[in-house]
């Protein structure tokens, strides 16, 4: 027994650590043979599928097993492999004796293909962006994308998507996205030439990204509105075009659009994606809450949603009460909050629907009140800013009510029975007039041409009928022969 208990603590800890590196290399080369078929059978699902392999590796890519993966897939002492290799960090030794032997179980590729070139480039890139090492990330994307500028290769479309994804978030995450805007602009010209759609989607949503980012929401809508539009090669992209597009409307106060295209955007993004859902969801608060409406509370209760959600639920609750001290409250203890998620400006907006709704409240409580008191419950500065909201409302519909000067007094008027009117009747016709356009045209639809299975019945007979009187003919023919 205490032999036994012996054996077992003689490995070395340092020893188990580098053990899933040979695994990892093994699964890198098994992802290259795939990029390589996908490259000669000209398929890009294969490299689609290369690209989802590799992120599930993501978390175990090393330096040891990247330099040999590299030497592997690329040619020692090429200019790819030497750029590529002097971006890496000198690896352990232990970790590096255990990647040498396997990477001696397989000789180098002799000639490297373009895609595997540009897939060293990817794995390289991703290890550095995880690693926080942003300014070899940088360089190294700078030059990924120079040596992609000089392939055109449809077989290379899924991997320069990639790319072109990572070399703005470089950019992005030292704080200099704005150097790669005229650049960003060159290769989405460059795709629309090559006829590279799925570029196109993304250099697209990167540009608009790259502008938002600086608050250029003109140039990012014209932008948006003159690029080629045509149906979405990927579901990803077309989530954050759409999230990008409700942003748009929503400064360039279109609403309706904007809560359509947030809420399409959050029911089209993967599960997975919850800081994407999170942000869609927070704008698509702010935006009904413009609209006037109150979003339900199962909205901000969602499955891992709900402490990103609590300030805007708080705001929602300021709102449906109509409280404007409690509006301000909320909108002071959570503006850094909103600050950072680019809302503030919104929720400054919301002012006028928090008194309005305030207001409204009012006018139903109260049929005579005077403006002092309005001023006082709404908590406004003075009577004089009282009676011009109260004005305002009155002119656009919100309250129904008359504004008396001379005593200084809102008189509301009495709220009459609806179902005294032919409004029910009217909104009850409409709606069974929809029914039934909706039932005479399915039905229309499934009608067929008058006569049609005689029609074919017949045509089938005549044509047994013309075929046995040619067979009677040739056997008449054939009888007089033999007579003769």
């Amino acid at each position: 027994m205490t032999q036994d208990v012996e054996m077992k603590e003689q490995p070395a800890p340092s020893n188990s650590v580098p053990s899933s590196s040979p695994f990892t290399l093994h699964h890198l080369k098994e992802i290259a043979s795939l990029i390589e078929t996908g490259a000669y059978d000209r398929e890009a699902r294969r490299i689609l599928r290369a690209i989802r392999l590799t992120m599930a590796l993501r978390r175990k890519l090393k330096a040891s097993v990247l330099s040999s993966f590299l030497s592997f897939a690329l040619t020692p002492g090429s200019e790819a492999f030497t750029r590529l290799s002097s971006y890496l960090p000198k690896e352990d030794e232990n970790e590096m004796e255990v990647d040498t032997a396997t990477s001696t179980a397989q000789p180098p590729a002799k000639h490297s293909l373009p895609e595997l070139e540009i897939y060293c480039y990817l794995l390289v890139l991703i290890f550095l962006i995880d690693q926080k090492k942003y300014d070899e990330a940088k360089a190294c994307s700078s030059a990924s994308i120079s040596r992609l500028k000089n392939l055109n290769r449809r077989t290379l479309d899924v991997l320069a998507a990639r790319l072109y994804f990572y070399y703005s978030l470089c950019y992005e995450l030292t704080g200099t996205l704005s150097e790669i805007r005229s650049n960003l602009l060159a290769l989405h010209r460059i795709a629309t030439l090559r006829h590279d759609e799925l570029g196109q989607e993304t250099l697209l949503n990167l540009l608009l990204r790259n502008y938002l980012h600086y608050n250029l929401y003109d140039q990012a809508e014209k932008l948006r509105s003159k690029a080629p539009r045509f149906e979405a090669h990927s579901n990803q992209q077309f989530c954050r075009y759409l999230f990008y597009l409700g942003k748009i409307r929503t400064i360039q106060l279109e609403y309706t659009d904007a809560k359509e295209c947030l809420l399409q955007a959050a029911r089209k993004a993967p599960v997975a994606a919850l800081g994407f859902r999170v942000q869609c969801n927070k704008w698509a608060i702010i935006v009904r809450l413009l609209l006037g409406e109150i979003p339900e509370r199962t909205v901000f209760m969602q499955k891992g949603m709900e402490k990103a959600l609590r300030p805007y639920f708080e705001l929602t609750n300021a709102v449906r009460i109509g409280d404007l001290e409690l509006f301000r409250s909320v909108a002071e203890k959570f503006s850094t909050t909103f600050s950072s998620d680019r809302t503030h400006n919104l929720i400054v907006r919301l002012r006028h629907n928090v008194i309005r709704t305030g207001l409204r409240n009012i006018s139903i409580s109260y049929s005579r009140i005077a403006l002092a008191d309005v001023a006082k419950k709404l908590r406004l500065d003075s009577v004089a800013d009282a009676e011009s909201i109260v004005a305002k409302a009155i002119r656009d519909g919100a309250i129904d009510a008359t504004l008396d000067h001379s005593n200084g007094c809102m008189l509301s008027k009495e709220t009459g029975d609806i179902y005294s009117t032919t409004e029910p009747q009217t909104a009850f016709n409409s709606r069974i007039a929809f029914c039934l356009n909706m039932h005479n045209e399915a039905v229309r639809a499934l009608r067929f041409p008058p006569n049609s299975h005689k029609e074919k019945e017949s045509a089938e007979k005549r044509r047994e009928r013309q075929q046995q009187e040619q067979e009677l003919a040739k056997h008449i023919a054939e009888e007089d022969d033999d007579e003769f």
